[in-house]
């Protein structure tokens, strides 16, 4: 069964991870600790007196950048919301670093199999791959997978573009806030799911910190990301859940429109972690080109940052 959930910006706006909003504008993580600090003047004061001297400027322009963040944020609020889509399915991890989920509440429908990666380290520690996070088919016992997108509207990320009111450092503004927007609806929503929709962490109790640091049970990859790094994983996923359901439509080479959208997984195993495939082989690229049922070259491409 799926989900479409549907958020006004003040329920998201609290789970944005801010280092990543400076980062885009060239802050290092040190100034993203403006967004922890009291509105008074003694607050502010405080924390500019951290910063040295020859920094204190830049720490200026961070405060005067996150106060018109949460500007715009307060009109983005009165005409935009953002969305979620997810499925929890029963799944088991198959031979070959396949990952293989079903869909009981369509019988008629094929199962998704979705090949995944493993790490080739040739070190002594194990090379990881996200199937090892899920119950094999050999157990006989099915185990569960999440598969979401999150996405905000397309007019948002085009903002003070054209027109009487075109404004470049409003319309970058806007942009950075969409990115930030849809990947907090994205904690929000696996929040949800861990306490209600899923249920398995109904005692979750964890500030806004420390879902940022990801101190939850479970990981939530995202496609193109490191443990996920074949964009074109998004056309099984969309073809399964749907994404056009919440706007979000795919490029010929597998992004996303918005780009301001996440897609991924959610797995539940207590020792899941997120890691980096890596490099691979050629010999993993021909492996993982027969198992998606494309030509070796057609993947190439997808994958050339890991060959």
């Amino acid at each position: 069964m799926t989900h479409t959930l549907t958020y006004h910006i003040h329920d998201v706006a609290p789970y944005i991870n801010w280092i990543y909003f400076f980062h885009a504008w060239g802050f290092p993580p040190r100034f993203a600790t403006a967004a922890r600090i009291h509105g008074c003047d003694a607050c502010r004061a405080s924390w500019l007196a951290g910063f040295s001297e020859t920094e204190r400027t830049r720490a200026t322009e961070a405060m005067q950048l996150l106060k018109d963040a949460q500007r715009m944020l307060t009109h983005l609020d009165e005409d935009f919301r953002t969305y979620a889509l997810f499925g929890l399915y029963p799944a088991f991890a198959e031979e070959a670093d396949n990952l293989v989920l079903s869909d009981p509440g369509h019988v008629e429908r094929r199962a998704l199999r979705l090949p995944m990666l493993r790490q080739q380290h040739a070190t002594t520690a194990p090379d990881l791959c996200l199937t090892d996070f899920v119950r094999p088919a050999a157990q006989g016992i099915p185990d569960t997978v999440g598969v979401f997108a999150t996405t905000v509207p397309p007019e948002m990320e085009h903002l003070y573009e054209h027109g009487a009111y075109a404004d470049p450092f409003k319309h970058l503004l806007a942009q950075t806030l969409a990115d930030r927007l849809a990947e907090a609806t994205a904690e929000r929503m696996h929040e949800e799911v861990r306490r209600k929709y899923w249920g398995y962490a109904p005692k979750e109790q964890l500030s806004v910190e420390d879902l940022l640091t990801e101190k939850f049970t479970g990981i939530r990859p995202a496609v193109g990301y490191p443990s996920l790094p074949d964009q074109s994983i998004n056309f099984l996923l969309s073809d399964w859940l749907g994404f056009e359901r919440i706007g979000i439509r795919l490029t010929e080479n597998g992004a996303m429109k918005p780009h301001a959208s996440v897609s991924g997984l959610m797995l539940a195993h207590p020792a899941a972690r997120y890691f980096t495939v890596g490099k691979i082989g050629n010999d993993q690229l021909e492996d993982y080109a027969r198992r998606r049922g494309l030509p070796v070259e057609t993947m190439r491409k997808f994958l050339a940052a890991n060959l």
